[in-house]
């Protein structure tokens, strides 16, 4: 899979100094690349505890994100999934440390805890005081003798850094840290597992399915099940931590594992604040990317106790951009609409013969999603058929409310309902077209030379006429041809949408930013809509 590096061998130490440069001076780092990667605070002067972090690259921000006032004070960065050496860690504890001494935050992985842990004996030797906490938050294998520590860490250094920066005692920070990992816990999921530079990806994840609890390495889970919605993906996560969720009030920290997009973490983040299972869960940290494992297509939420004192800790404000902050959950609470926008409610009419028809259309529409969407991936962003079947779920639902005996109101209601749930530029012109056909109805034309009438205005307004390469090109044929009959119309139809293929660049739309090349052979899936849903109408 092709990526944005340069080399492997030196992708860790490129992307620290990208973070450096970017720091506004904030960040520094000890002079022993290749081997020592280590980020500091420049601003640091060893009068407090100093909190040290870090562990294999791969999972950024975490570590070197985090480092600044108010969270920790150096991270020692590994290659992509390994462990810092020994020396490279005690660089870190001799450059940062002072008589407060410092605090190791480690990671339950076996090459982390000797390291760490070895450097801390190194470090003590030199008269330095250094304690070291263990964080083991994962519960996705519940037999693992020794868990392994994920996303919860980032709890260990928001709490840890707030009583550092505030002047509390080693021991103090010690106690506080142990306290909370003692009392967190952390699963995740994916669709996928990662890439890591330089190695061949694993796809042990079908399509269509998720696996529960992998590692933040690729690690795999303790099982993987076939993938419904987001809230089916969030209820296995909340129903693995429920035991580890008590009375009284919680935070969530919602964590991005690399490529779920900001639209999934949000959906996401509704689920976990909504779900029956989270009502104790009042607080939250996320959506973002905080601990992450490269490229997973998967999130995280780790979970801990709120009490009075990590209260405060939790939601003392850092100025680190990678840090979210914690917020309270709530309901929004909607504002009204402006006046002269709130919907008109048109006054229904029953009429079985129009409702068959427009039935048909819209289930025409829901069955085309998949062919149209392809169809547009060829000319523009692959949504047609989405936005199209939306339009259609949308209008099956409204049947009842719409004035179907009374083709005036119906056109207009018909507009007006397409302009609230469609979107796009197709929801907008197709508004236009039906509120011109009922403006045509009402001045007594008869369905067919309103429906002319509202192609007309179409054109007028969005600038597209026939050959231009759009569902005009189909739709034009097929009205014209209407007065003859719905084969004719169809017929015509068909002929227009399969002209597209040949015209070239498109006039028009969003397919003329694409070159010429990439459209021919493939008709215009608005076209080939209109073909589709009169083809559709000759055979009911």
């Amino acid at each position: 899979m092709p990526q944005f590096i340069n080399a492997k061998e030196t992708l860790v130490t490129d992307a620290i100094d990208g973070l450096l440069l970017t720091s506004g001076g904030a960040l520094t780092r000890l002079d022993g690349y290749p081997h020592i990667k280590v980020v500091c605070r420049t601003d640091w002067d060893k009068s407090r505890v100093a909190l040290i972090s870090g562990g294999g690259s791969g999972h950024e921000p975490a570590h070197a994100g985090f480092v600044g006032k108010g969270m920790l004070t150096a991270a020692v960065c590994g290659e992509v999934f390994a462990s810092p050496s020994v020396d490279a860690v005690l660089a870190g504890i001799l450059a940062v440390t002072g008589d407060a001494g410092c605090l190791l935050i480690v990671k339950n992985y076996t090459g982390d805890r000797l390291n760490f842990g070895l450097a801390a004996e190194r470090a003590r030797a030199f008269g330095l005081k250094v304690s070291m906490v263990i964080v083991d938050d994962d519960i996705a294998l519940p037999d693992l003798p020794q868990p392994r520590g994920v996303a919860g860490t980032l709890f260990v250094h928001k709490i840890a850094g707030a009583l550092a920066e505030s002047g509390a005692d080693l021991d103090a920070i010690t106690a506080a840290a142990e306290e909370a990992i003692g009392a967190m816990a952390s699963i995740g999921t994916s669709l996928d597992t990662c890439t890591v530079p330089g190695s061949t990806k694993e796809d042990r994840i079908a399509p269509g399915m998720a696996e529960l609890g992998l590692g933040i390495h690729g690690e795999a889970g303790v099982q993987q099940v076939a993938l419904k919605d987001a809230k089916h993906a969030m209820d296995m996560v909340l129903e693995k931590l429920a035991p580890m969720i008590g009375d009284g009030p919680h935070v969530a920290l919602l964590n991005n594992l690399g490529s779920t997009t900001p639209l999934e973490m949000s959906v996401l983040a509704q689920e976990l604040a909504t779900a029956e299972s989270a009502t104790n869960i009042t607080f939250i940290i996320g959506p973002a990317p905080m601990m992450t494992s490269l490229d997973m297509h998967g999130f995280s939420v780790s979970v801990l106790p709120v009490t009075a004192d990590n209260q405060a800790h939790l939601e003392m404000p850092v100025n680190l951009p990678a840090w979210p902050g914690m917020v309270a959950l709530g309901a929004a609470d909607p504002r009204p609409l402006p006046d002269g926008l709130a919907p008109i409610k048109p006054i229904p009419s029953t009429h079985p013969k129009t409702r068959a028809l427009l039935d048909r259309c819209c289930n025409l529409l829901i069955a085309a999603e998949g062919d149209l969407n392809t169809l547009d991936a060829k000319s523009g962003d692959g949504d047609t058929g989405s936005t199209l079947a939306t339009a259609g779920r949308a209008m099956k639902s409204s049947l009842d409310r719409l004035p179907l005996a009374d083709p005036t109101q119906l056109f207009r209601a018909v507009g007006e309902e397409l302009s609230q749930t469609m979107g796009g530029s197709s929801g907008v012109i197709l508004a236009i077209f039906f509120g011109a056909a009922g403006d045509a109805c009402a001045s007594g034309q008869p369905v067919p030379e309103a429906l002319l009438a509202g192609l007309k205005r179409i054109s007028e307004v969005g600038g597209a006429s026939i050959g231009d390469r759009t569902m005009i090109d189909a739709l034009e044929p097929a009205l014209n041809a209407l007065p003859k009959g719905i084969d004719a119309a169809a017929k015509a139809a068909r002929a227009g949408a399969d002209a597209t293929a040949r015209m070239g660049k498109a006039k028009a739309g969003r397919a003329s930013y694409v070159p010429e090349e990439n459209l021919i052979g493939h008709n215009d899936p608005g076209a080939e809509a209109v073909a589709r849903l009169f083809e559709g109408l000759t055979e009911a």
